[in-house]
């Protein structure tokens, strides 16, 4: 076993609900490893700290939980996924500028960027894979399997949303 840290978010099914009314609920579900976030109404936020066999089993179950907790409930974002410059810099040890640094230094080879404008984001699999393999530097193995987790998650839940793509726009991404 081994614990593996994340966030969920999720949308409530009623948008004016008050999420403090769902924290009792959660904790009798299984969600007693998470810190709950409720800052905004209509939303919910889930910091785990899971035990699990995999990152897809801490993941699913603590799904799972919540779903069983309030019905209803749809995931918005799992993470951590989408990260920018300044989080990579926080997760691999260097500062904000040494990333930017590596990144038009090695533009060919870094990951391309999900959303690219004043703050780009990327996936950060992609980013922790290119620096254990280009920058040799260690990177733990819980985060790399709780981000491959999530980006799958993130990527899924975006794609069920835009069901219906046109054989046009699939030709484009071929």
């Amino acid at each position: 076993m081994r614990e593996y840290d994340f966030i969920l978010k999720f949308r409530l099914p009623e948008t004016d609900a008050d999420p403090e009314q769902f924290v009792d609920a959660l904790a009798e579900a299984g969600c007693d490893d998470a810190t709950i976030g409720i800052g905004q109404r209509g939303r919910i936020a889930l910091n785990f700290a899971r035990e699990a066999r995999s990152a897809l089993d801490a993941v699913s179950s603590a799904v799972r939980d919540v779903k069983r907790a309030i019905p209803g409930v749809q995931l918005v974002e799992a993470s951590p996924d989408f990260v920018g410059l300044s989080d990579v810099a926080d997760l691999v040890g260097c500062s904000r500028q040494n990333i930017r640094k590596l990144m038009i230094t090695n533009i060919a080879t870094f990951p391309v960027a999900v959303h690219e404008g004043t703050q780009s984001l990327w996936h950060l699999r992609p980013v922790l894979d290119w620096f254990a393999q280009t920058q040799k530097r260690p990177v733990d193995r819980a985060l790399i399997e709780v981000s491959e987790v999530t980006m799958k998650v993130n990527i899924a839940s975006d794609a069920r949303r835009a069901s219906g793509v046109e054989k046009a726009i699939e030709a484009l991404l071929a």
